[in-house]
């Protein structure tokens, strides 16, 4: 089975401290490399967790806020330079493709072709996945993002072995759910491959509750939000829009996800994260908060 990995590159809120950077988050899967918002500092985390940015394919924002972009300039510079050939796809909120514009004009050497996207719904898909878009309530244009890996046929190496099959066009036929005839004997799809379930990633981060939050969410694998605020705080949260993290595990219980991953921390609970984690595990027990250069796989 082919996983899905998420690298956490950066955990913090509006500010970095000694041990959290700010916001972005690498999701793997085959040859397909996405980065969710590219915090300041995000290409040192690249080299700290091993990761190569040339190998991106997309960008998504999911709002303008400065610590959530303000890596972009830095990171399109490292791609010139590393001679990064391919198109880069940025998906984001309104006003993306005018910021983008105005970076280049800034930075003048960008030497990358990005293509930009603005649209909600459903952004991108094709055979092997959709990625989705719906509008939060921040203060300013904001965007949740899922991304489902659909189910995919495997074939068995060993029954291919034993009917002596060869790399042809009827796999792909055995692929498709689709009976052959070989040598003379009828081989069913069904008894030599497989059904590689598909899998759902949810990323919401600076937002207050909302509707849409849940419905991006639902049936996630794993949801990743923002936890930026304790229920004791809850004004302030409401005052900036963010997430507590019992709101974050009303999300998770509601859209009936599989798993709460919490991020964008406070500083103010740098020296005791754990009231954050604690208080979303009253409501939905299968969280965990992480830190910078913390790997999941699903």
């Amino acid at each position: 089975m082919e996983q899905v990995k998420i690298t956490f590159l950066g955990t913090a809120n509006a500010v970095p401290t000694e041990k959290r950077n700010h916001t972005a988050i690498l999701v793997e899967k085959a040859d397909e490399r996405i980065l969710i918002d590219c915090g300041e500092g995000t290409q040192r985390q690249f080299k700290f967790s091993g990761n190569n940015p040339v190998k991106l394919t997309r960008l998504l924002i999911t709002h303008w806020h400065g610590d959530h972009v303000l890596g972009i300039p830095g990171l399109f510079q490292t791609l010139a330079m590393s001679g990064y050939n391919k198109t880069l796809r940025i998906h984001g909120p309104p006003n993306t493709a005018h910021n983008i514009q105005l970076m280049e004009r800034i930075f003048k050497d960008f030497k990358i072709i990005a293509e930009v996207k603005e649209n909600s719904g459903i952004v991108f898909e094709n055979s092997n996945f959709k990625i989705e878009a719906l509008p939060m309530n921040h203060g300013t244009p904001t965007y949740a993002y899922s991304i489902t890996y659909k189910d995919k046929r495997r074939l068995k190496k060993s029954k291919l072995k034993k009917y002596n099959l060869p790399n042809s066009p009827i796999l792909k036929e055995l692929q498709e759910g689709k009976d052959i005839v070989w040598n003379g004997k009828k081989i069913k799809s069904k008894d030599i491959s497989y059904l590689e379930k598909g899998r759902k990633v949810a990323v919401i981060l600076d937002t207050a509750f909302n509707e849409n939050a849940v419905k991006i969410a639902l049936n996630s694998d794993i949801l990743i939000a923002e936890a930026t605020f304790a229920k004791e705080e809850k004004q302030k949260a409401a005052e900036y829009k963010h997430l507590t993290a019992w709101d974050a595990a009303k999300i998770a219980k509601k859209a009936k996800v599989k798993k709460l991953i919490l991020t964008h921390l406070s500083q103010r609970y740098e020296h005791n994260p754990s009231i954050i984690e604690k208080e979303a595990r009253k409501i939905f027990k299968n969280t965990k908060l992480v830190k910078d250069l913390d790997v999941i796989s699903l």
